[in-house]
């Protein structure tokens, strides 16, 4: 979730896309990566942005790519197979909103409100986000509104955490990331997915605090983990939550 105060080295890592009829109908893109460091073909399936990537060694024809992903074709297809389906910002969509299902509602009409309106239907029902204004614009609309909800929730539970720990962030930032859930920099910016907000609000808090001590702890010893069970006790329940349902998170909206 952090990112290493240690020096990085960088290595060329070429990417191109793979077209090969024996992988027509996979219903996935095939990336293709030259990678100077690597010794041998490896092959994973990316969940979070559905794509098959194939790393080659650097003398590999890119023709070998496609022979050794059709040689693994139902291994790959079953992966594929086992991701959930994407659901985009679209009237209808179910969509989690601090951890509870919304139904989401692009009404082309002004609310009173505001653009977006979160209203509770009753218990047996499920509660609506209401999306208000050119229905070509809903989505966006959607999308800025999730985006200012996460920050607002961000900031309260960034700023409990610091002056628990009397640790000062410089500034926070929410992205579209599908490969950390937050981050820290040696410079004490705080940046986060906005993936967040469908989490439960004691996943996002537990993340806040995660990235808060890292401004002491630039690493993932004892002292910083003893920092985030200082501020955060519920730590462990967190982390299980985002281990066994993290990942569903990034079917949602758009992909960064």
């Amino acid at each position: 979730m952090a990112r290493s105060m240690a020096k990085r080295t960088t290595t060329k890592n070429t990417s191109t896309s793979l077209t090969d009829p024996r992988l027509d109908g996979l219903g996935a893109p095939v990336e293709v990566r030259h990678h100077p460091k690597a010794s041998r073909l490896t092959l994973r399936v990316s969940r979070t942005r559905r794509a098959v990537i194939v790393t080659l060694p650097p003398r590999c024809d890119i023709g070998e790519a496609g022979t050794f992903v059709h040689s693994n074709i139902e291994w790959v297809r079953k992966c594929l197979g086992a991701i959930p389906e994407d659901v985009p910002f679209a009237d209808k969509a179910i969509l989690p909103l601090r951890g509870i299902p919304h139904l989401i509602r692009f009404h082309g009409r002004r609310t009173t409100g505001g653009p977006v309106e979160v209203i509770d239907r009753g218990p047996d029902l499920y509660a609506e986000i209401r999306v208000g204004g050119l229905i070509e614009h809903a989505p966006r609309r959607l999308r800025d509104w999730f985006f200012s909800e996460v920050r607002s929730d961000l900031d309260k539970c960034v700023k409990r955490h610091a002056r628990f720990l009397n640790l000062h962030p410089k500034r926070l930032a929410v992205r579209d990331q599908t490969s950390r859930w937050g981050s820290c920099s040696s410079t004490g910016a705080l940046s986060f997915s906005w993936r967040l907000i469908l989490a439960p609000p004691l996943v996002l808090d537990y993340v806040a605090a995660h990235e808060v001590a890292h401004l002491a702890e630039m690493n993932h010893g004892p002292k910083f983990w003893a920092l985030v069970q200082h501020t955060m006790p519920r730590m462990g329940e967190a982390k299980e939550w985002l281990q066994i349902y993290g990942m569903d998170l990034h079917r949602y909206g758009t992909k960064g």
